[in-house]
């Protein structure tokens, strides 16, 4: 079984839901139930699945919850991305957390490649 703690890549995706969590307490009070909630549970599905999928037996199960990972960063990317364009995010801010996001999928897709070569 895989310790998902020691994956730079789960510490990586952690650390960006505390920077969601961050950032979304300043949106607007009618959002906590809309975008708010969206993105929250969806910065916070990345690092589940990389340690839900750590308790998987095998490359392939562990490899389906990555590529699980990498779709709610997809869906993070836009959700900042229309929160930037909504002006509930300073430019800088939502630039500093795509940034996040793109430092993360590079990752997130070597750490798959690899597993996907590990079993060719």
């Amino acid at each position: 079984m895989r310790d998902y703690k020691k994956y730079i890549v789960w510490q990586k995706s952690h650390e960006l839901v505390l920077d969601i969590y961050k950032t979304t307490r300043d949106f607007p009070k009618d959002e906590l139930f809309a975008l708010t909630n969206q993105m929250k549970r969806s910065s916070s599905s990345i690092p589940t699945n990389i340690a839900e999928g750590c308790g998987r037996n095998s490359d392939k199960d562990f490899c389906r919850f990555l590529y699980i990972a990498f779709g709610s960063a997809n869906e993070l990317e836009y959700q900042i991305i229309l929160s930037i364009d909504l002006q509930f995010i300073q430019i800088e801010n939502g630039q500093k957390l795509l940034f996040q996001i793109e430092e993360f999928k590079k990752m997130l897709n070597g750490l798959i490649t690899k597993l996907n070569n590990a079993n060719s």
